[in-house]
């Protein structure tokens, strides 16, 4: 399944399938705090991407310490088609009454600044903070898309395509609804 359209001049992608397949410059990673590998995305991340990204997440950790909610780090996409991956931490869902809508959009953000400085083109978004961290999906994907669809407007050219990649049907359905 795919659903494309354009913004001021960027492919916006919706695929259903696996971010660790993603023929991209960069896959953005559902990280904790710790930036170690976990379940879900994140473990699938680290397993395909293998110890050059686990080791690359533990350097930054030791250095910086934990990954604030809403900030963004890159690392080498070791063994993934992906040349870099953007580690990104959400916010678990407490209701959306403590700040989660603001800090889900902040991660968005962080991770489109961060390409952006670093001349990446291309990157794939998985639906962060829907898992573990509890997220309602359709909740998500409007902060997600509204998110991306603003700062694609504010910078123009900036990429050539900005893909989101849901790993069931459901939640392609639910964000493909909301594009």
């Amino acid at each position: 399944m795919r659903h494309e359209v354009e913004v001021a001049g960027t492919k916006l992608v919706l695929v259903q399938g696996d971010i660790t397949q993603q023929d991209v410059e960069a896959i953005v990673n559902a990280a904790n705090p710790d930036l170690t590998p976990g379940g879900g995305v994140s473990g699938a991340i680290h397993r395909a991407g293998g110890p050059a990204v686990t080791e690359a997440a533990a350097q930054i950790r030791r250095e910086r310490g934990p990954l604030p909610t809403g900030d963004a780090v890159i690392t080498p996409g070791g063994k993934l088609p992906a040349r870099w991956v953007i580690h990104t931490v959400g916010p678990v869902w407490r209701g959306g009454t403590h700040g989660e809508p603001e800090l889900l959009a902040r991660a968005y953000r962080s991770c489109l600044k961060l390409a952006r400085t670093r001349g990446i083109r291309s990157l794939a978004f998985p639906s962060i903070s829907t898992g573990v961290y509890g997220y309602p999906v359709a909740e998500a994907a409007r902060v997600a898309l509204q998110t991306v669809r603003a700062y694609l407007v504010a910078h123009p050219g900036a990429f050539g395509e900005v893909r989101f990649v849901l790993f069931s049907p459901r939640d392609f359905q639910t964000y493909a609804a909301v594009v």
